[in-house]
Order: C-alpha cells, then sequence, then structure tokens
C-alpha cells in the first residue's frame, strides 16, 4: 500500500533531510587519510543525539542481515557498497567511501547517501560516482505526477547502461516516510511505463549504486556488508523525494538550499 503524505508532513521530512544533508556534509569534511570509520561513526552519533534525532538503523534487524544492526551509519570502503558496518579501519589515500544514514526526527524519517574519495582521486573513481550522480539525477527527473515508478528506474537503468555498468537488482530504492522502509520497492533498472502510477504526497528514497565491473555481490562474514563480487569498486548516491503537482522536490538538502529552491 502506497501512503501519500500530506504538505505538512512533506515539510516535517524536509527538516529531516536537511539534518541529514548537514550530517553527510560534516563527515565529508572528515574523512581524510589515517582517520578511522569508527571516528566517524561516533561522530554521527554525537550529532544525532544533539539533534534529539533518532537512528533509523540501530537496532534495526531485517530478513537479509545479522541483526540487529548496532551503529547509526553505514560505512562501505572500496569494494564494499551497502550496509558496511563500521569498524577498526583507517582511511588511505584514494580509498572509495560511501556514507549510508537515516534518521527520525519528531516522527518522520528521511535517508540519504553519498560516496566520497580520501585524498588523491582515482579517475575510475570519480567516473563511477559521477555515473550514479547522474543517474540519481536521472530518476529524480522522472518522478514527475502521472508518471509510473518504471519510468524512474527505466531512467536509472539507462545512466548505467550509457556508463557501461551493469545494475543489480536485489537492493534499490523505496518508499519511506513514517518508517525506513515503505512500499514500493524502487528498483535501479526497469521498463518505463510499468508499475504503479506516481501521485503527489509520495515519499521515495531513490538510490543507485553501481560496481565498476559486475553486478553480482557477496556479504561478508559480520552478516551485513555487501561487496561487489569480483572485487571491483562502487559507489552509491541517495536522496529522498517528494512527488508534487510538478517538479519533485529533493528533501535531503541543506536547509539553506531547499530554500534557494522554492
Amino acid at each position: 500500500m502506497l501512503e501519500l503524505k500530506t504538505p505538512r508532513e512533506i515539510e516535517a521530512m524536509r527538516v529531516t533531510g536537511a539534518f541529514i544533508a548537514e550530517l553527510l556534509d560534516d563527515l565529508a569534511r572528515r574523512a581524510e587519510p589515517g582517520v578511522n570509520l569508527l571516528d566517524l561513526e561516533h561522530r554521527a552519533r554525537q550529532l544525532i543525539a544533539q539533534r534529539g534525532a533518532q537512528s533509523c538503523y540501530w537496532d534495526y534487524a531485517p530478513s537479509f542481515g545479522r541483526g540487529p544492526f548496532r551503529n547509526v551509519i553505514c560505512l562501505s570502503v572500496n569494494d564494499a557498497v551497502l550496509h558496511g558496518l563500521p569498524h577498526d579501519y583507517s582511511l588511505r589515500d584514494s580509498d572509495l567511501l560511501s556514507m549510508d544514514i537515516a534518521v527520525s526526527i519528531d516522527g518522520w524519517a528521511a535517508d540519504s547517501a553519498r560516496s566520497v574519495i580520501v585524498g588523491v582521486p582515482r579517475a575510475e573513481d570519480e567516473r563511477l560516482i559521477e555515473a550514479t550522480e547522474r543517474a540519481l539525477a536521472a530518476g529524480i527527473a522522472a518522478a514527475l505526477p502521472g508518471n509510473r515508478l518504471g519510468d524512474i528506474s527505466a531512467a536509472i537503468g539507462a545512466v548505467a547502461a550509457d556508463y557501461g555498468f551493469s545494475v543489480n537488482t536485489e537492493f534499490g530504492g523505496h518508499g519511506i516516510g513514517r518508517t525506513m522502509h515503505e512500499d514500493p520497492h524502487v528498483s535501479n533498472v526497469g521498463r518505463a511505463g510499468r508499475g504503479p502510477r506516481l501521485q503527489p504526497g509520495l515519499t521515495l528514497a531513490l538510490e543507485p549504486w553501481f560496481a565498476h565491473s559486475t553486478d553480482r555481490i557477496i556479504y561478508d562474514d559480520d552478516g551485513w556488508t555487501i561487496r561487489s563480487a569480483d572485487g571491483s569498486r562502487t559507489a552509491h548516491s541517495e536522496h529522498t523525494i517528494a512527488i508534487t503537482d510538478g517538479a519533485p522536490v529533493v528533501l535531503t538538502c541543506s536547509e539553506h538550499v531547499a530554500a534557494s529552491a522554492r
């Protein structure tokens, strides 16, 4: 069942989203060679506590993980792309770090992910991140009232194909609102014109993620961290958006950016 939000409820989600954007900005600035993943985890905990927010990850125990998850952010390095458990690892020059976080404020959740390069970048990693960001932008642009859910998936998949990346269909985007995961599932590849019709008030987390040379995944022994099956590097970009009567609204951006877009 698809739950449509009121304009007031979407504004509440925008508050959560702006906080997430600022948190990711803070962690991205700190992600330098020598910084330990656990330092980033504890910084995220500190910011969440100061804001009076609630982590959507803490104690999360879905069927695909070895729950409960006892961290507030997923930190995935290089060939790890999803659900990376923060652990005792110091970032190295040219590491590719993907950060994914969802929190709730006053009962309304938002979810966002960002990939950054630590220190000196590699051209192939910059291109991989660029592909996820452009795929995310294409998916957002397709999120228009009257379109179908498949139009979003097709737009994301088309960008992946343009870059020569294959798409894993096991994990993708999702509905979001009162909880982190709501209906519908949003695949990162699909057929235009298929699926539920998009309506104003629908809120979605769109999250294209690609590996450099495979669409197959494997799990670490921790039961959570997902890696590319061939060890190639990965990247992940995500925004929470709202379908409106006109253009879609990105909710996981900073308040000053959101204000300038109104």
